[in-house]
């Protein structure tokens, strides 16, 4: 799910061709002087990436060292726009302050040869970094959370920098750099929006310890109503007077929907602690979430399966429009599940569970040193080299985590932890989707249930729609299972499987969705973001 950079190239003999014969790159040898060895200088400090600085050194000193900012000697329009585009970052979710933006808005100002080279060089630096920021993110999933294993690739510094020479519109040319993807675009749209609310003194607070349930009268309903509005989940009614009425209910019943929680209208502890979140920490969310929407690509594919963690819900695209939706159960805390992107290949029906080494030794091993009736009774098989053995044979408890040479497999049947059907996309997690006898779980809000897997709900409904393109019709599937047979289904064309971990988006409809954090990701990515500052 890696996002491909913006479809920008450059040729080196191209641009030295442009600098020749474009009047206004052409500066006098004073000032080319000054940019050299301010560009020496900035280069010795190490200041940002060294990838990112030799890519800048390289390109001024290929071109003699003109400038690109300046035109006649003085600071050209299109540098005044780029601190312009700098002071404005948080538009994107970016910090003005780690393209030194004020600096450079004093600069400009600034007619000295020195300060038109430190002007000329700290633009050049900071678009380059805003550019490769607003392009791939600030910084590399993969370094900052193992359990992200996402590798994005930011465009390269030369076509930013002659992307913006090129340019007559600086600010539409940077936006392109940008995820370009309508989901993208929304997140950019409620971060405006609630930056607005902030400057307007936030959301309304309810009172601690407020209850309310439907029907009930309390002194804090207006406020409440208030509280609704500012958040567009209530439109349009007016609310007098201090009954919890229905229209107030479902206004709550919406929230607590957008919010992952279980929609009863009841406003209790939960509820009237997401009621009261500070509208800077949702800014801080959206953030996060559009930070991690720059590593993602611009587009998952034609037809995909896309899985948020957070949201514990699967929906299957094709050609951008949903046409299937699941809850699914996903790793429990403990066993969180990763965030990758890979191919399903085939479908298995009645499938065995090659029970994980991990599993086997942490959590049947104790019992099974205690006695090894517990695998007849969940129709699990021992297997030693291959073959099936008997678990009476056994001597487990000469057995640890550090010696099990046997192999633990349950056969498929009513029991069977993956249920009737799973879902194949190999990966070196072992993680893929599949069915579950624990269908009671996908009635919780919160559904952090499994040891990594997906566990999706009524998946032969999701194997029909796979399979109708392989002629295959929902009957045969029934049949399969019906007879118990273990039976694999290759699939003609692999489908994109998508797993992500997003707290914060924004539907098509304009509804704004939050999630909790309950692997811990986004204070990983606060942090690392805020290490990563000025580079």
């Amino acid at each position: 799910m890696f996002r491909q950079p913006a479809k920008l190239s450059v040729s080196i003999s191209f641009v030295i061709l442009l600098f020749a014969v474009h009047p206004a790159l052409s500066q006098d040898g004073a000032i080319r002087n000054a940019i050299e060895a301010d560009l020496m200088k900035e280069t010795a400090s190490g200041k940002g990436p060294k990838e990112r600085l030799k890519a800048i050194r390289g390109w001024y000193k290929s071109n003699s060292y003109n400038a690109i900012w300046l035109k006649y000697g003085v600071p050209s329009a299109k540098a005044k726009s780029l601190v312009n585009i700098l002071l404005s970052a948080r538009e994107e979710a970016l910090d003005p302050a780690d393209y030194n933006a004020k600096a450079l808005s004093v600069l400009i100002d600034d007619g000295s040869r020195e300060g038109l080279a430190k002007l000329e060089i700290g633009l050049t630096r900071s678009l380059a970094a805003y550019g490769q920021h607003l392009n791939a993110g600030r910084v590399r999933p993969a370094a900052v959370n193992r359990e992200i294993v996402m590798y994005p690739k930011a465009i390269g510094v030369d076509a930013i920098l002659f992307a913006a020479i090129q340019s007559s519109d600086l600010p539409a040319t940077l936006r392109t750099l940008a995820p370009n993807t309508p989901r993208y675009a929304r997140m950019r749209k409620h971060l405006a929006r609630l930056r607005h609310t902030a400057s307007k003194g936030g959301w309304v607070s309810l009172p601690e310890g407020l209850l309310l349930k439907p029907g009930m009268t309390h002194d804090a309903v207006l406020k409440l109503a208030h509280r609704l509005g500012q958040s567009s989940d209530i439109k349009g009614a007016v609310i007098t007077g201090n009954d919890y009425n229905d229209t107030l209910v479902d206004a709550v019943k919406r929230f607590q929907a957008r919010l992952g929680l279980e929609a009863d209208g009841v406003i209790g502890p939960g509820t009237l602690k997401l009621l009261n979140t500070p509208v800077e920490q949702r800014i801080r969310d959206v953030e996060l979430n559009m930070e991690r929407r720059r590593w993602m690509q611009n587009e998952y594919g034609p037809y995909y399966i896309f899985v948020n963690l957070a949201d514990q819900v699967l929906k299957v695209v094709k050609e951008e429009k949903t046409i299937h939706t699941a809850l699914v159960q996903v790793g429990k805390p403990y066993h969180r599940t990763p965030v990758f992107t890979d191919k399903m290949e085939y479908l298995e029906l009645n499938p065995y569970w090659n029970i994980p080494y991990s599993i086997a030794t942490k959590e049947y091993l104790p019992k099974l040193r205690r006695s090894s009736s517990i695998l007849a009774r969940q129709n699990i098989e021992v297997l030693t080299g291959g073959k099936v053995v008997s678990a009476s044979s056994i001597p487990w408890s000469q057995y640890s985590r550090a010696k099990f040479p046997v192999r633990l497999r349950q056969k498929p049947g009513k029991k069977n932890a993956l249920g009737r059907i799973k879902f194949m996309f190999p990966n070196k997690y072992n993680i893929y989707i599949h069915d579950t006898p624990s269908k009671t779980n996908f009635k919780r809000a919160s559904r952090y249930f499994s040891h990594g897997c997906v566990r999706v709900r009524d998946p032969l409904a999701l194997a029909e729609l796979i399979l109708k393109t392989e002629g295959w019709s929902r009957a045969k599937i029934d049949k399969i299972i019906r007879s118990g047979k273990r039976t694999v289904k290759k699939l003609k064309e692999e489908i994109p499987v998508h797993v992500a971990y997003l707290t914060a988006w924004v539907n098509k409809d304009g509804s704004v969705h939050y999630r909790r954090d309950i692997y811990g990701r986004d204070k990983i990515l606060a942090k690392a973001l805020i290490r990563v500052r000025g580079g």
